[in-house]
């Protein structure tokens, strides 16, 4: 799967996070960035997805749990780590 496919798989899960009350820190993260940092919505969510895609990535590798701490610290890094 390359990493476009794994974006597009990703969406429905961001979407859902953005709609979820359990993670407001994921629709905070989007406002931020297509308020305040000058993303589009596409990019912002896509930059999300990543984020995701990271974090579910370390999980396997690891093969530990989801780590929520890390992963909205991933989020709050954004957009300076969408540069490394």
């Amino acid at each position: 799967m390359n990493d476009e496919s794994l974006i597009d798989a990703l969406m429905p899960a961001v979407q859902q996070q953005l709609e979820s009350a359990e993670t407001p820190y994921v629709k905070t993260t989007y406002t931020r960035l297509v308020e305040k940092e000058g993303l589009s919505p596409d990019e912002a969510m896509e930059a999300i997805a990543l984020c995701l895609a990271d974090e579910s990535n370390r999980m396997y590798i690891d093969k530990r749990d989801f780590d929520e701490d890390r992963y909205q610290e991933l989020l709050y890094s954004l957009p300076e780590s969408l540069e490394n």
